[in-house]
């Protein structure tokens, strides 16, 4: 049963297929599927032994991770890499760089995203009129560890009222972000502290859901970036 690539959540029926990115690795997502492609390719009597779930969830974790909740799919992505005892001098050396003399906060602040994903943690704001500092470089390491638990956005996608693609993760980042209206500075503020928000996409209702997202927000604009 494990190795079955399809899963039934409600009444809709789904196939975990592994995306392949640029770097080389692969991202594990889930597509919407139709039954009667499912009975050409494998026969009716296939469909029975699908598993089949009450609905989704979302619950992170990165040290005692489950799929299945309480008859419920959790759509939150479990990351492939597991800690192991070895050298750190390079990340060592990569935070402080970054963080500076914050660097003991920096190293809080990435292992509570790690041990505690649901806790709130204050909005993380890389600033520098200086280009090349590597605060994209640095999303780009979050996103090797968090992998597809971290997105990216644009000021644009943000402001939008459709945010069914960023609720559900952990890391929100926005790079080379400029807000000039004050509706998306409260809206950010508000959503840093909060453990729910209104999920939507098109064509759907909207539902509430819990909220556990952290926002990283990158800028040259030292003074009015926010």
């Amino acid at each position: 049963m494990s190795d079955i690539k399809y899963i039934r959540v409600g009444t809709s029926f789904f196939k975990k297929v592994k995306a392949p990115t640029i770097s080389g690795d692969f991202n594990e997502i889930l597509v919407p599927w139709n039954i009667e492609t499912i009975k050409q390719d494998y026969g009716k009597t296939f469909v029975g032994d699908i598993p089949k779930y009450d609905g989704f969830t979302c619950i992170p974790s990165h040290t005692n991770f489950k799929q299945i909740c309480s008859d419920f799919y959790n759509k939150y992505s479990p990351l492939s890499n597991k800690p192991k005892e070895g050298s750190i001098e390079v990340s060592t050396l990569f935070t402080k760089h970054i963080f500076g003399n914050q660097f003991e906060l920096g190293l809080d602040y990435l292992q509570l995203l790690y041990q505690k994903p649901v806790q709130i943690l204050p909005i993380l704001c890389l600033v520098s009129k200086e280009r090349s500092t590597g605060k994209t470089t640095f999303l780009k390491w979050l996103k090797t560890i968090f992998e597809n638990n971290l997105t990216y956005l644009t000021n644009d996608s943000f402001g939008s009222q459709f945010n069914s693609d960023w609720t559900n993760k952990l890391l929100i980042c926005i790079d080379e972000v400029l807000f000039n209206k004050e509706e998306l500075t409260e809206r950010i503020k508000y959503l840093s502290t909060t453990n729910f928000n209104k999920l939507e996409a098109k064509g759907k209702d909207k539902i509430e859901a819990e909220f556990f997202g952290k926002f990283i927000l990158c800028s040259n604009n030292e003074d009015n970036f926010i």
